[in-house]
């Protein structure tokens, strides 16, 4: 199973961008996805998750302006963001967690996308 982000880059304060993540492979069932970001010197923290039911969470930090969301027939998650903040300036990684037709759980992560958020 492959994932392959794309939509990020460089933005002014205030702006917009939307992510994508499109996994390709061997793939019985997708369950859960999300995205994760790394700043710089910091660890990778949890931005939001959308589990297959549909529930959502977000960091508290990005609630409000960030909305996750999938279309399963494309196996492909997204990630709106608006309000863009310098704080917000990080590569972003997608997870998926794919259930095999056997039953087994694995996760997998993408290479990340850098979104720069400038002031």
């Amino acid at each position: 199973v492959q994932l392959v982000e794309s939509g990020g880059g460089l933005v002014q304060a205030g702006g917009s961008l939307t992510l994508s993540c499109v996994a390709s492979g061997t793939i019985f069932r997708i369950n859960a996805m999300g995205w994760s970001r790394q700043a710089p010197g910091k660890q990778r923290e949890l931005v939001a998750g959308l589990a297959s039911a549909g529930g959502t969470n977000y960091a508290d930090s990005v609630k409000g302006r960030f909305t996750i969301s999938r279309d399963n027939a494309e196996n492909t998650v997204y990630l709106q963001m608006n309000n863009l903040k310098p704080e917000d300036t990080a590569v972003y990684y997608c997870n998926v967690e794919v259930v095999s037709r056997a039953g087994l759980r694995v996760n997998y992560w993408g290479r990340g996308t850098q979104v720069t958020v400038s002031s």
